[in-house]
């Protein structure tokens, strides 16, 4: 009984306004650590969304849930983060720059949780990190009836860069034109207030960080090609590896021209060109299943 009234008299003691300063101080707090922990569930599903035929599905989790997780996130990192709608152009261009990033540098070559962690801003970017010794690891434990048909699957893989990166650098390019008629706009109309300017830069930036993630991703394609090529030749050398050389130097200048950050010179390459359908990052397959027959 006098440790039940002592207590009552300590809660009674301390004042209404100081009880609710605490409360207010917690609350943020608590908001939070609740987002903290929704990303460690997040993180958790991250290699969930895939449906029929491998396809990732479309949903709330990864499509609002995640970002907005990742924009809260961003912001405690004091990154720039913007709301602005995203225009048709900034749209296909994550949508054509999608199969570059889930490939090279994840654990089993296609569809990686770290990719999607940073596309949805929940962690830093980790892209840096990966060494290109992952996609030859990958094709070397990868069980095929002939030895040859490595090589095919390499080729492959360069053929269907070759046949996205062009739409892709235009994509680029006119999401480039966008950030610049953005500033023009914004030069030319002294109404607009300061933080609709400060939204502008913060896009401007979030799209150039996309663009730099993109161009990291195809120097580590071709890093990836190249040596898998050169241990091919060690390992299994046969005559497919000139085909898998010279699709290999068609890439090449693609990468240059993304070192330079030139998107938007056209026919400077000499590709081609070719028609593909683009997949969205809904569209990728998670375990490369195609079968090369040899001739």
């Amino acid at each position: 009984m006098n440790a039940g009234r002592h207590r009552r008299m300590t809660l009674k003691s301390i004042p209404r306004d100081a009880s609710a300063s605490a409360v207010d101080m917690i609350r943020p707090i608590g908001r939070f650590f609740g987002l903290v922990l929704l990303a460690g569930v997040v993180a958790a599903c991250a290699s969930r969304p895939v449906g029929d035929f491998g396809r990732a599905q479309p949903g709330v989790l990864h499509d609002r849930m995640m970002p907005a997780t990742g924009n809260f996130m961003a912001t405690q990192r004091r990154e720039p983060v913007s709301n602005l709608n995203q225009t048709d152009q900034e749209r296909e261009m994550h949508d054509r720059t999608w199969r570059f990033l889930v490939a090279a540098h994840s654990r089993d070559w296609m569809f990686d949780t770290a990719v999607e962690m940073q596309r949805t801003r929940i962690g830093r970017a980790q892209d840096h990190r990966y060494g290109p010794e992952r996609y030859y690891n990958w094709l070397r434990t990868t069980q095929y009836q002939s030895s040859r048909t490595r090589y095919s699957t390499v080729g492959r893989h360069i053929l269907a860069d070759l046949d996205t990166v062009e739409g892709t650098f235009r994509a680029i390019c006119a999401v480039e034109e966008v950030d610049r008629q953005r500033r023009v706009a914004l030069a030319e109309l002294p109404g607009i207030e300061q933080s609709v300017a400060a939204n502008v830069e913060a896009r401007r930036i979030e799209n150039q960080w996309h663009i730099d993630w993109f161009v990291r991703a195809l120097n580590y394609r071709y890093s990836s090609y190249a040596y898998a090529l050169d241990h091919l030749l060690v390992e299994t050398p046969h005559e497919q590896s000139m085909a898998v050389d010279e699709s290999l130097r068609r890439l090449r200048p693609w990468v240059d021209r993304a070192n330079r950050r030139d998107f938007c010179t056209t026919g400077s390459t000499g590709y081609r060109g070719g028609t593909v359908t683009i997949p969205s990052r809904y569209q990728t397959m998670l375990i490369d299943n195609e079968v090369v027959e040899q001739k």
